[in-house]
């Protein structure tokens, strides 16, 4: 497939609605989610082989093209395409298909899809097969209006995505094959409690090496202490982050030192030490001005034990994405919250990254963000959940707002 273009996909069947099987024509969003939530798609874990393949059937039952793409070994992205009048910008409903892995601590059966309560449980109820499901259901929903006669103003395209809780190298593989342009209306159903969220921190990865001098404990002055070392590092690093601009819509910049290791036995000094550091920043601090802070950091450390060396390298560089008031599908999609609930949407920032902040911030599109079923505080946890009304919610909002960009 040509780079950056989506038209080759077209469709050579009769529009009618026979060529789409009965049962598929019935599906909801609730049992589509369960059937979901019974695949095991952890990253790590069984990884994404099974449920990419249920995925590729089940899309290709609509009659439509389907693409399987390899990312990873056995690892696919799946998408598939209504063809439009328009095909770029096409309306791009996008969903990763991988969950965090399951863990312990369970008290549900994480695979099992049990309704309790007007709740469902399971790993990746929330993140994001109730969205995937609601995304699956509007785009279905779409396709039975193709075979009827009706040709979508714009091309819609479903994007099935590996590898999101790691290094996301599968929403950066649809953007490299052109599934995605700087010109798509790009939907992500992760969960938003509701909320339509626009925005994104910028997320920054620093890998940081100390090297001290060994020494017995008895007589420290002899060596050089990394961990110690690192310890000043660390708070440098800290102070100076706290110290950065705030931003009106998406806060304050953080960071958090998410692991560590150093050292040999508790009477040697240590002479090396290793952390690795997660930021997330707002405008106007952004990945210079946090290597800015990684480096006088160092050299501040440097001063306080003599002898140390470091460095430092970046293992991830996520841009920040800030809201944009004009976008289309932020009017269009407001306007389809409120049809639905009744009332205005909050339009807020969504707290990790996602894969339409991806496309934003690589092709710099201002009409990419989130609308999920779910509470994003309940995912990556044991007992995940969804209520099964923001389910119906999110169905009916994302349905409302494909027919009114597609078939208005």
């Amino acid at each position: 497939m040509e780079k950056h273009k989506i038209h080759p996909i077209q469709p050579s069947v009769p529009k009618s609605t026979d060529c789409v099987p009965d049962d598929l024509q019935t599906t909801d969003s609730i049992s589509l989610t369960r059937t979901l939530i019974s695949i095991n798609s952890s990253d790590p874990g069984a990884y994404e082989g099974e449920i990419g393949d249920y995925l590729y059937q089940w899309l290709s039952r609509l009659n439509l093209p389907v693409i399987k793409k390899e990312v990873l070994p056995g690892r696919f992205n799946v998408m598939a395409k209504i063809p439009g009048v328009i095909d770029d910008p096409a309306l791009v409903y996008i969903c990763h298909i991988d969950t965090v892995t399951i863990g312990e601590g369970w008290t549900k059966n994480p695979l099992g899809g049990e309704i309790i309560d007007g709740n469902i449980y399971g790993r990746g109820a929330c993140d994001m097969k109730s969205g995937l499901a609601c995304a699956l259901m509007a785009f279905k929903r779409a396709a039975l209006e193709y075979h009827k006669g009706r040709t979508p103003k714009h091309s819609f395209v479903f994007i099935g995505t590996v590898d999101e809780e790691d290094f996301m190298r599968g929403v950066e593989d649809a953007i490299t094959e052109g599934w995605v342009t700087a010109d798509s209306f790009v939907l992500d159903t992760e969960p938003t409690n509701g909320r339509i969220e626009v925005a994104h921190k910028g997320r920054t990865w620093f890998e940081i090496t100390v090297k001290g001098i060994t020494a017995h404990a008895s007589t420290p002055w002899k060596g050089a202490d990394a961990i110690a070392a690192m310890a000043e590092v660390i708070t440098g690093i800290r102070e100076r982050i706290e110290k950065v601009p705030s931003h009106p819509d998406l806060g304050i910049s953080t960071v958090t030192f998410g692991q560590i290791e150093g050292g040999y036995r508790p009477y040697v000094v240590p002479d090396s030490c290793r952390v690795w550091i997660d930021m997330r920043l707002v405008p106007p601090t952004d990945t210079k001005a946090a290597t800015a802070i990684v480096e006088a950091s160092i050299e501040e450390a440097k001063k306080k034990i003599p002898g140390i060396t470091a460095d430092w390298k970046l293992t991830g560089d996520r841009p920040y994405v800030e809201k944009e008031e004009s976008s289309f599908l932020l009017a269009k999609l407001k306007e389809a919250c409120e049809d639905t609930v009744g009332k205005p949407a909050e339009v807020s920032y969504f707290p990790g990254y996602t894969d339409s902040a991806v496309i934003a911030g690589t092709l710099n599109n201002h009409n990419c963000m989130s609308y999920g079923p779910g509470d994003l505080e309940t995912a990556h946890k044991p007992d995940e959940y969804v209520p099964c009304e923001d389910i119906i919610r999110c169905e009916k909002v994302l349905w409302n707002l494909a027919k009114n960009i597609l078939f208005s």
